[in-house]
């Protein structure tokens, strides 16, 4: 899945960079940091845990990252709007690619089942 393949990418490195951090580590971060928010994170003593620790100890990813967090406290009633129907995810060709190549397959299923989801309009 997601972590497997940046395991990979990272590899034995310390920066997705490779010796300096940089605009790959930048790009990675917000993904992982995210995706911690729903309770998924690299699997532990993994070179991609260690690795987020950190990008997540320099200071402007921090601050950054705290930012973020606070941009989006007034969002919780978000998941029970989604949950109840009142508003559709939307799959766009790009998207359900990514879904299908991250094993996301299912989420996309429950989604269906649960009428939470939409495509695109078709606009031939």
């Amino acid at each position: 899945g997601f972590f497997a393949w940046l395991e990979d990418q990272l590899g034995d490195a310390d920066w997705f960079n490779g010796e300096t951090f940089g605009w790959g580590d930048l790009s990675v971060i917000p993904y992982i940091n995210g995706s911690a928010s729903f309770g998924n994170t690299p699997p532990i003593g993994s070179n991609l845990e260690a690795w987020a620790a950190r990008t997540n100890a320099r200071t402007a990813v921090a601050q950054t990252a705290k930012e973020a967090a606070a941009s989006i406290e007034g969002m919780t009633m978000v998941a029970d709007v989604v949950e109840q129907g009142l508003f559709k995810r939307e799959y766009r060709d790009h998207r359900l690619e990514w879904m299908v190549k991250t094993a996301g397959l299912d989420v996309v299923a429950k989604g269906l089942d649960k009428n939470n989801i939409r495509f695109s309009n078709d606009f031939s």
